[in-house]
Formats: structure tokens, C-alpha cells, sequence
């Protein structure tokens, strides 16, 4: 057990998103989830813009490193209140890396659309570089005063109130 502990802090401390790691991690949220401890945090812009792409018949996936679970226990418990019912679809590290562009493929084909009629909304370059390679569109997000330190080449964003208005 002390041996596994400390494999589980190595994978943490490194960021790592072991397929394995993030499993755990969701089981571990979901008593705290149940149990009334835990509760999503979205950015305020979140639900609204949920509400319009849904309104404008866009259907809303998530790609995370974080496991499906995980996804689903925080979008269901919101301070913005339960957004599952805007998703239509869950992706993490067993559809791929979320920096390779295969990964995003596999994403467009499980949604049965070609992947130039996707958009991929990232905070990270290198994410958003993969889906571009792809052949998704992407915007990068880029939230507050902090923005990518060299150029990238995508069109950024402060939040998503920006996105299909």
C-alpha cells in the first residue's frame, strides 16, 4: 500500500494523466460529490454560453484528462447549477493523448462528424495545436490577463461570450 501511495504522489506531482491515475481521482470525487463536500466550479460564462450553443443547436462535448466520471460529477453539480443536460458527449485519456491529433480524430468519428466542422476550445497551445493538425478548428482561451508567451497562430479568446454570440 506505501509503495502504491508514493506512485500515486509521483504521478501527481508530475501532472502525469495516467488513464489509471485520473480513474482513481474520479471514484475518489465521487463520495465527496455524493456526499454534498465537492461541487464544480465553472466560470460564470459557462452556463450561459451552454445555453446559447444549445439554442443554436450546437452540441457540446468535453475532452478532458480528467476521467468521463470525474466530468460528469463536476458538470452535474455546478455553482451554476446541473450541466449535463447541455453534453452530448464525454472524452478522456482513453480516447488518447489530448496532444496528439489522433486523439481527435477518434473524437470526430465517435461523434460521426468530419473534424472540419468541430471546434476545439483549449487554454493550452500544444491541445490546440493537435486538434488544428487534425483538421479541427480551434480557438485558444485565454482567460484574465494571462496570455501564451510566444506565437501560435490561433484565434484566442477572453471567454467564452465570445464564442458563436
Amino acid at each position: 500500500m506505501a509503495a502504491a501511495t508514493r506512485y500515486i504522489h509521483w504521478l501527481m506531482d508530475r501532472d502525469r494523466k495516467s488513464t489509471s491515475l485520473k480513474s482513481l481521482q474520479g471514484k475518489i470525487w465521487e463520495a465527496g460529490y455524493r456526499a454534498g463536500e465537492i461541487r464544480g466550479q465553472v466560470f460564470d460564462d459557462v452556463r450561459r454560453a451552454f445555453e446559447r450553443w444549445r439554442w443554436q443547436d450546437r452540441e457540446i462535448a468535453i475532452f478532458s484528462s480528467g476521467s468521463v466520471l470525474a466530468q460528469k460529477l463536476l458538470f452535474s453539480s455546478t455553482q451554476a447549477g446541473g450541466l449535463t443536460r447541455f453534453m452530448c458527449g464525454y472524452f478522456d485519456t482513453t480516447t488518447g493523448a489530448k496532444r496528439e491529433a489522433d486523439s481527435y480524430r477518434r473524437i470526430a468519428q465517435a461523434l460521426g462528424v468530419p473534424p472540419s466542422v468541430m471546434l476545439f476550445i483549449s487554454d493550452t497551445v500544444p491541445e490546440a495545436d493537435a486538434a488544428r493538425a487534425a483538421g479541427v478548428e480551434t480557438l485558444l482561451c485565454v482567460r484574465g490577463a494571462r496570455s501564451p508567451s510566444e506565437p501560435h497562430g490561433h484565434a484566442a479568446i477572453r471567454g467564452f461570450d465570445e464564442v458563436f454570440p
